[in-house]
């Protein structure tokens, strides 16, 4: 078939321009790109400050001097306080907590009692007395969702021992009255700070028994039974335990790790 001169004109220059448009775009075998707008690129993510380097760590958590629910039945310190305290077991901040004229509310053992720690310290079960006196940190209420459940009226606690441990009790394992000799748990003399030890030195008494304490545990490890050895432990801890009763001096405590 033939054309007219002006059509095969317009023809050919239709074959060569999309024959040279594929020569542009497939040259060196390759498919070409678009060129980029500078201005869209987006940057490289930038690398955390943090990358490789450890979280950092909470605050250290002041010791407190007033209740945490003012106007509430029951003084009890932070929330904040509480779960730090009961992670670290210090001995020297129970004593100070224990101290003469704080506010917390004391409680005392109705009954002997193989007791957990629900705050967050060691899983470990541990053996509270008859009449032993604890500080009660928490109170939780049980949640019946309206029905009313038989034995779940009175909740629980979560206490601290004079050694610096914490306790999860039911409600009927305290009581808030006094008893005539109220007991604690052992202090853990060895374990108290250089300054807390040498405060409990100028008294007079507690030197002697400290003295005592050194010569019957000398060479003693944690576990090892010795009657000498705990009777040694128990007096000292009765001497350390009436000195704060009775308002003692001790360094101020420390802040919570």
């Amino acid at each position: 078939m033939s054309f007219p001169a002006p059509t095969r004109r317009r023809a050919w220059c239709s074959v060569l321009g999309a024959a040279s448009l594929t020569i542009a775009l497939s040259g060196c075998g390759g498919s070409a790109e678009p060129a980029k707008d500078a201005s869209q690129e987006k940057p490289a993510p930038k690398a955390d400050v943090g990358d490789g380097l450890d979280a950092p760590k909470e605050a250290p958590v002041a010791f407190p001097t007033a209740c945490a629910n003012e106007g509430s039945d029951l003084c009890v310190p932070p929330s904040a306080f509480v779960q730090r305290l009961c992670a670290a077991g210090m001995p020297e901040m129970a004593l100070a907590l224990f101290g003469k004229g704080t506010p917390w509310v004391r409680g005392y053992l109705a009954r002997a009692t193989e007791a957990w720690d629900a705050s967050g310290g060691p899983s470990a079960s541990s053996k509270l007395e008859f009449e032993e006196e604890v500080i009660i940190l928490v109170k939780r209420t049980p949640n019946t969702g309206g029905m009313v459940v038989s034995g779940a009226s009175g909740g629980s606690y979560d206490v601290l021992r004079w050694n610096g441990s914490c306790a999860s009790l039911q409600a009927e394992e305290i009581r808030m009255r006094v008893p005539p000799e109220p007991l604690h748990a052992e202090i853990p003399w060895r374990k108290l700070d250089d300054d807390v030890q040498q405060a409990l030195l100028e008294d007079e008494k507690i030197a002697t028994r400290a003295a005592e304490h050194k010569k019957e545990c000398k060479g003693m490890s944690a576990g090892q039974a010795n009657p000498k050895c705990e009777k040694a432990q128990k007096a000292l801890g009765k001497a350390i335990v009436a000195f704060v009763r009775r308002g003692g001096a001790l360094p101020p405590p420390p802040k919570l790790p």
